[in-house]
Formats: structure tokens, C-alpha cells, sequence
């Protein structure tokens, strides 16, 4: 099985990252989704690091919609910086996370639709998929998708938490969905019945590492070996067994990234 989206190259593993990168082989992991931040050189500096410690993972690399207000005055050199990166850094088979998050609001929100746009037009550019972040913002993100600006890209729906009506929204895009541990809680009644119903060539499993650890280690910090939560409750939902899910989000991750 394959983690969609991790965040390895982070200070959380900095200390254990051999130890957390044999848990997940231990666990039947062959590889995962490294997301960087393009604006971040520490984590940059560190994602050698995690190469060397796991060969096998890619990186997916994006500006994230907190700190688009760095570009209020020229949104375009996001997209620019982010084409830096892609022919810099290597192992990138994607863009991302990128998107918008009214939640918190840490950037004015045309700033972050500027900002969302450029990355997208590089990853059209570069034919490569895109990893969504979106939080309360929803109908803004899919216009986007959409192709309202001339833009058509593919990609995926990190940490996808909605209900049917939702998922069929994201998935009338052509994206694909990625379910976190957040489909373990107890109060996620909305997210079981959506994915119970989903079309299993369109999703994907991810930790979010170092965030969501799923039931019953919520409040530790998560890692890729966690992954396998996911997995087994997607076979409690889908009737089948874990080594079927696995066989077939690997397949979609694959299909997706080419990595």
C-alpha cells in the first residue's frame, strides 16, 4: 500500500525518521507521498533525508493557501517559485498541497484564489497532478477546477472528510479522493456512508503524518504505518478485505502519479 500524503520531511520526524521508515515497511507499506513546502527551505533541506531513508518515496511540492499572503503583491511569483522547484528538487511527481482554506482565513481570500491559480496553470504546464487542500471553501475550489480560468488539471482531494453529496461534488471534477484516519472517529457517521458508496478506482488512503492519527492513537503523532487503519476500515465498508484495498488504492495511487 502506498501513504498519499505524509509530511516526512517535517521537524516532527527529524529525531526517529529511520525507526518511523521501518514501521512502515514493517506495516506493508512500498512507498508514499512526500508533500513540501515550496516556500520552506529547512523542509526542503531535509527531504534528501527522507530519500535516503526510504528510496521509494515521491514528493509532491506546492505553496499551501496559509501562506499565500507572501505573494499579495505578485501572486504570480508563486508560480514561478513553484517552477523552480519542480526542476530543482527532486523526485517530484506532483503539486501540491495547494488550494484554499477559509477556516482560518491566514490569507485574504482573493490572494488565495490568485495564488491557487498560478500553481495550477504550472501544473497544467507540466502535466502534473495536483494535491487539493480545501477547508470551508468549497464552492471556490471547484469553480476553479472547473476550468473557469482556462485551466485543466487532475489530481486528488487530500484528506477528503465530507459526505455523499460532497464527494460526488469533488469527484464530478475528475479528481480522485483521499481518505485520512479521520474515517476511524467515532462521530465520522457522514464519511463511512460516503465511502461505503464510493467508487473504488477514485479513492486513495493517507495519514497526514504528523497529524490525524487515527482511533485509537488520536493524540499521538501520526506516521505512515497508520495507514493501515484506513485500509481496514475501507474493507469493513467495502465487504472485502484489506489486502483487496490495498492492492486497489496502490493501483489508483499509481495510476495517478505514475510513480
Amino acid at each position: 500500500m502506498v501513504d498519499s500524503h505524509c509530511h516526512l520531511a517535517g521537524h516532527e520526524f527529524a529525531g526517529d525518521l529511520d525507526a518511523v521508515v521501518e514501521r512502515a515497511r514493517a506495516a506493508g507499506l512500498r512507498g508514499a507521498l512526500v508533500i513540501l513546502a515550496a516556500d520552506a527551505d529547512e523542509e526542503l533541506a531535509r527531504w534528501p533525508l527522507v530519500q535516503r531513508a526510504w528510496p521509494e518515496v515521491r514528493a509532491a511540492v506546492g505553496i499551501h493557501p496559509h501562506q499565500a499572503a507572501a505573494f499579495a503583491g505578485d501572486p504570480a511569483a508563486a508560480g514561478r517559485l513553484l517552477a523552480q522547484r519542480i526542476d530543482t528538487v527532486p523526485g517530484v511527481v506532483g503539486v501540491g498541497e495547494i488550494g484554499l482554506d477559509y477556516h482560518y482565513d491566514f490569507a485574504p481570500r482573493d490572494v488565495q484564489q490568485a495564488v491557487f491559480e498560478a500553481q495550477l496553470a504550472v501544473a497544467a504546464d507540466r502535466r502534473l497532478p495536483v494535491v487539493i487542500h480545501t477547508r470551508e471553501a468549497e464552492d471556490d475550489t471547484l469553480r476553479i477546477l472547473r476550468g473557469a480560468h482556462g485551466v485543466t488539471t487532475t489530481g486528488v482531494f487530500h484528506c477528503f472528510s465530507g459526505d455523499a453529496e460532497a464527494m460526488e461534488r469533488a469527484l464530478a471534477t475528475g479528481y480522485l479522493v483521499s481518505v485520512p484516519g479521520i474515517v476511524t472517529f467515532p462521530k465520522a457517521e457522514a464519511l463511512r456512508a460516503a465511502m461505503a458508496r464510493a467508487p473504488q478506482d477514485r479513492v486513495l488512503v493517507e495519514t497526514d503524518s504528523p497529524y490525524l492519527a487515527p482511533v485509537p492513537l488520536r493524540g499521538r503523532r501520526n506516521e505512515p504505518a497508520n495507514v493501515v487503519r484506513v485500509v481496514e476500515t475501507l474493507a469493513g465498508l467495502w465487504h472485502t478485505t484489506p489486502e483487496a484495498v490495498s492492492r486497489q488504492v496502490s493501483d489508483n495511487f499509481h495510476r495517478l502519479f505514475g510513480a
